[in-house]
């Protein structure tokens, strides 16, 4: 056997691999981009050797065929595939077969359509009523999904109008993205497997025994050609067929359009690749039509395709590549992600060498290794990310994929919540991938308040090296501030007298300050008057912490790592020496808590009281805030421009009273005290 003979015998035997994969199974491995490399790399080969080309090879051939699940159906007239250019030079070349065939022509038609990534079908009415449909299978022969089809809501079961006594039309069976969205989310909450993208999962929805699951999927339809139709004088335009297939009840893709010449073929595809994102569905390229119908007749078919028609793929979304090796970066809020490093691949219009694996579960669900062989998609703007692995193509020396211990930026431990996917690191105080966010979260208004310290001076502080830590906040000088770009001595002196106010704080607004994960102003609040001392809450332990009033096992084992950590302890400690305080808290009895076990929320704008305020004062009378009304709440207080809490308050007939009636029954609460 020669050496063509083999190379063209592996290309075939992959290639109906993956025919295989892709229309029987519905479960393809490789990505487009990879099979029409292959059927390329085939038909350039037979093109130079045209005496080893069999009926069996897959250039002849619409590939798939009918599943032994369904019964088969014969198409009255055959359903080709359509042959594929990749850039404006190929897109040339097609108009200039067309030209040799049938004569030039200055400015002519062609109808242009989104090549919609779903399953190709087949349905016959009759006397306007559906009778049968099916998928392509081989072209000839395809799978009876009638039942299925019938589920379908936008596929009509009669047509409407003048229409034909017999009408084959084709169509593709697709789902949206929204749909699969949520189809994917209800399996993962589910535990079920996922599908790899709507095209799957339309066919396989499509393919369903149980037409009572197809029905379930919500899938959609549009029509883009007639086989055959009797008993109806049709438009000599393509595109006027398609609006008639409108008019008898066929939903029709909105963006079809009718062009001049290549130069509005090409106006299109760069007009919908601009807005393909934006789609509801998912596309994969367009498609060019001659537009008269006549000219498509002349012109006719070669094996398996029209030489009228053409598919002009988008760059690839998908692509094959290997995985080098895994790096872990650290988020702003400590979140560990890992991060695939790739060999270089064009994909999606750019080269891609890095893309997100999302987390460990990820990693586990693909059975990712170094050194595998991956699939990389990149949409749009989406970050790359890989989407599944060529097993087959596995070597021996993969290696497995493994968390660190320590935080890869500051050596903390790192630790992952029960029940959840994420790794985070535990140095939220000085750890330089979160300090930027932990310091802002510091400042803040509802913790220690800096007016002046705002995120852009705290971005412009870091970045400088003048603060590692909050701890730092509080050995700045005013002639640092003042050297920084637009800030004048005045501004600089401003944000020094506000560090300096803010030493003087409340234990509850320290405990929030320092950004414990899900410790809130209402836990703090809460751990404060539990534990009444710094010192006492950083030797709580987990048994203590769950003790506290509205606290569980997650937020406990948050604090706990948290006040494990040495080096959070020293920023602390270097807090305190650098002079914050607050005055101890004072033990009230009920008597002196009146509104001790009541719920009340604040909404609206206060004109006399800033919000914090009015919070402080309810909390010290025992009242817990909440930030949203239900049956559970006491009493609303709502201010101006009080929006739906206060709509929900009255809904619910619960006590709703201004900012003057709160102020009263605060100094009524106060005299009683």
């Amino acid at each position: 056997m020669s050496e063509i003979q083999r190379q063209i015998d592996t290309l075939r035997t992959r290639i109906e691999e993956y025919n295989y994969q892709y229309y029987v199974l519905d479960n393809p491995s490789v990505p487009d981009a990879e099979y029409d490399r292959l059927m390329r790399e085939l038909q350039s080969i037979e093109e130079k050797y045209p005496e080893l080309i069999t009926s069996e090879s897959p250039t002849q051939k619409v590939s798939g065929k009918a599943d032994s699940a369904f019964d088969s159906i014969t198409h009255l007239t055959p359903m080709l595939s359509l042959d594929n250019v990749f850039s404006e030079e190929e897109l040339s070349g097609f108009n200039q077969r067309i030209a040799n065939r049938i004569g030039e022509q200055a400015e002519r038609s062609f109808t242009c359509e989104p090549k919609l990534d779903g399953l190709a079908i087949s349905i016959l009415y009759r006397d306007g009523k559906l009778e049968r449909a099916a998928t392509r299978g081989d072209g000839n022969i395809g799978e009876d999904v009638t039942q299925n089809i019938r589920t379908i809501k936008s596929i009509p079961l009669k047509l409407r109008g003048n229409h034909p006594g017999l009408l084959d039309v084709r169509g593709e069976v697709f789902m949206s993205k929204q749909t699969f969205d949520n189809i994917n989310q209800e399996a993962i909450e589910k535990g079920e497997k996922v599908f790899a993208n709507p095209r799957n999962a339309a066919a396989g929805s499509l393919r369903q025994l149980d037409p009572s699951i197809t029905a379930k999927r919500s899938l959609s339809v549009y029509f883009y050609a007639l086989g055959t139709a009797q008993g109806v004088e049709l438009a000599s335009s393509h595109f006027h067929r398609l609006m008639k297939l409108k008019e008898w009840g066929l939903p029709v893709c909105p963006e079809i359009l009718r062009v001049q010449g290549q130069s509005g073929c090409e106006s299109f595809y760069q007009d919908i690749l601009a807005r393909r994102e934006s789609l509801p569905y998912e596309i994969d390229g367009v498609v060019y039509k001659v537009d008269e119908i006549a000219q498509q007749s002349e012109l006719g078919f070669v094996s398996k395709a029209p030489r009228w028609a053409i598919a002009h793929k988008f760059p690839a979304q998908e692509e094959l590549t290997k995985l080098e090796a895994v790096d872990f970066q650290v988020g702003r809020t400590g979140a560990i992600t890992p991060v695939a490093r790739l060999e270089p691949v064009f994909v999606g219009g750019v080269t891609v060498s890095n893309a997100t694996l999302h987390n460990m579960d990820e990693i586990d669900r693909l059975g990712v290794k170094v050194g595998d062989t991956v699939v990389i998609r990149r949409a749009g703007d989406v970050i790359p990310q890989v989407v599944s692995v060529i097993m087959e193509r596995r070597p021996e020396e993969a290696g497995d994929i493994e968390i660190p211990k320590q935080c890869p930026v500051c050596s903390s431990e790192v630790e992952r919540e029960e029940d959840q996917a994420i790794y985070r690191c535990t140095g939220g105080l000085f750890c330089d991938a979160q300090r930027k966010e932990s310091i802002k979260h510091f400042a803040s208004r509802k913790a220690f308040d800096i007016e002046g310290l705002g995120d852009k001076l705290v971005e412009m502080l870091c970045d400088e090296g003048l603060i590692e830590n909050v701890a730092d906040i509080f050995k700045l000088e005013k002639e640092q501030l003042a050297k920084l770009e637009r800030m004048a001595d005045k501004s600089a002196e401003n944000v020094i007298q506000a560090i300096e106010k803010s030493k003087t704080t409340t234990l509850a607004k320290f405990i929030y300050s320092l950004g414990i994960r899900e410790v809130g102003e209402v836990t703090a609040s809460n751990l404060a008057h539990h534990y009444l001392t710094i010192d006492t809450l950083i030797d709580a332990t987990q048994d203590s912490l769950e003790s506290v009033k509205d606290i569980g096992e997650v937020v406990a084992h948050h604090i706990v790592a948290f006040f494990k950590n040495q080096q959070n302890l020293e920023v602390i400690n270097q807090l305190l020496e650098g002079g914050v305080n607050w005055p101890e808290i004072e033990i009230l009895s009920e008597d002196q808590q009146p509104l001790l076990n009541q719920t009340w929320v604040l909404t609206g704008t206060l004109i006399q009281l800033k919000r914090t305020e009015a919070k402080q004062m309810l909390q010290k009378l025992g009242a817990k805030i909440s930030g949203s009304v239900s049956k559970k709440t006491s009493v609303v207080v709502a201010g101006e421009a009080a929006g739906s809490k206060l709509t929900k308050a009255n809904e619910l007939g619960i006590k709703v009273i201004d900012e003057e009636t709160f102020l009263a029954e605060i100094s009524r609460f106060q005299e009683i005290e």
